[in-house]
C-alpha cells in the first residue's frame, strides 16, 4: 500500500472502530465518497492494521489454548473450523490464521528461515505486506530429488514469503536427501554452501509444517518422490511418526540411529531448537502423531492448528502416562 493511501486507510479505521462513525459521517470527513471509506476500511483489515477478534462464550479454542500452553510450553492459536470442512479447506483456513500471526512477528534485520511444504506453500498464499528492511527470508533445505529440481516449487514458496515483507531471498540449490551421507560432507564444505549454512546458524525465526507419513493430505516429501520404497522402509523400522525440513523424529522426539538424517540437508534437531522464535502450523488430525512427536522434540515455540487438532492433542495427552 502507497503511503498516502496508508494513512488514509488508518484514519478511515480509526473513526470507524474507535470513534463508532458512520462512513457517510468518514466520507464527509475525508472529503470522499462512502465507496472510497468501504475500500480503506477493507484495505485496512487486509493489510493488518485492524484485526478483529469475536468472543464466543462457547468458544472451547481459549481451553485448547490453556491445556496446550501449560502442557508444552508453547504459544498457541487454535483455529476454529467446523467439522464439514474437508482436509483442503482445513488447511486453507489455519494458513490464514498463520500468516496473521506471523506477520507482527517479522521485524526489519530480521533472518527467517522457511521450510518448503504443502503447509507452508498454503500459508505462503496468504501472507498480507509489510514493509521491513535488510530482512532475509532463507531456504531450510533442499528441494532437488530424482524427478525433479523441486527449483520452481520450493522457489515459488520463498518469493511470496520475500515479496510479502519486501526481504531478500536465499536460495539452498542442494537435494532434500543425498545419496550418500559422505556426499553431504563434502558439498557441507563448499564455500556456497557455508553462506546458506550460516545464514540458517543465525536465524531468529524458523517457519515450518510437521510432516507426517500416514497424514489424509500427504506432507509432499512422502508424495512428491522423494523418498523410494527402501527409505519408507527404514523410517518404519526406525519407528520415524514424521519430520520437520525433512530431518525425521519418533513419537519421543528422539531422532538419533535414523540414518536418512545423515543424507538430509535440513537443519539438525539440536539446531533448530537454538532458534529463539520456532513457528509450527499443523493442519489435520490425522498428523497428530507427528506433531506429537515434534512437541517432544521441543521444536516449537509458537503453535497454530485447527480445534479437531488440538482436542485430539489434548485427548492424548489426558490419556498418556507421566513419569513419576
Amino acid at each position: 500500500m502507497a503511503a498516502s493511501r496508508h494513512a488514509d486507510a488508518l484514519r478511515a479505521a480509526q473513526m470507524y472502530y474507535l470513534q463508532d462513525l458512520t462512513m457517510d459521517a468518514i466520507a464527509r470527513e475525508l472529503r470522499t465518497s462512502r465507496s472510497t471509506v468501504s475500500r480503506l476500511l477493507s484495505a485496512a483489515r487486509d493489510s493488518g492494521l485492524v484485526q478483529v477478534q469475536i468472543r464466543n462464550p462457547l468458544d472451547t479454542g481459549p481451553e485448547l489454548e490453556g491445556m496446550i500452553r501449560r502442557r508444552f510450553n508453547v504459544d498457541v492459536h487454535v483455529v476454529p473450523v467446523l467439522e464439514t470442512l474437508n482436509e483442503a479447506e482445513t488447511l486453507d483456513r489455519v494458513a490464514i490464521q498463520a500468516a496473521r500471526t506471523i506477520g507482527p512477528l517479522v521485524d526489519s534485520n530480521a533472518i527467517i528461515g522457511v521450510a518448503w511444504g504443502s503447509t507452508l506453500s498454503a500459508v505462503s498464499r496468504h501472507l498480507t505486506r509489510k514493509i521491513t528492511h535488510d530482512s532475509v527470508i532463507v531456504q531450510l533445505n533442499g528441494a532437488g530429488n530424482m524427478h525433479t529440481t523441486g527449483i520452481t516449487y520450493a522457489s515459488d514458496i520463498m518469493r511470496r514469503f520475500g515479496s510479502a515483507y519486501g526481504a531478500r531471498v536465499e536460495q539452498f540449490p542442494v537435494p532434500a536427501f543425498f545419496d550418500h551421507a559422505a556426499t553431504k560432507t563434502a558439498m557441507w564444505n563448499e564455500r556456497s554452501v557455508q553462506r546458506i549454512l550460516e545464514l540458517q546458524a543465525k536465524m531468529s525465526i524458523a517457519i515450518f509444517g510437521v510432516g507426517s507419513v500416514n497424514a489424509d493430505y500427504p506432507s509432499h516429501v512422502y508424495a512428491g518422490g522423494y523418498l523410494d520404497e527402501a527409505d519408507l522402509n527404514i523410517l518404519a523400522t526406525s519407528d520415524v511418526v514424521g519430520d520437520v525440513a525433512t530431518v525425521f523424529f519418533r513419537s519421543d522426539g528422539s531422532s538419533d540411529g535414523i540414518i536418512l538424517n545423515e543424507r538430509s540437508t535440513g537443519p539438525g534437531l539440536a539446531q533448530l531448537r537454538q532458534v529463539r522464535r520456532r513457528i509450527c502450523v499443523v493442519s489435520g488430525v490425522s498428523k497428530i502423531n507427528g506433531l506429537r512427536g515434534a512437541l517432544a522434540a521441543n521444536l516449537a515455540t509458537d503453535l497454530i492448528l485447527d480445534e479437531a487438532t488440538a482436542r485430539r492433542l489434548v485427548d492424548f495427552e489426558s490419556l498418556a502416562p507421566r513419569n513419576g
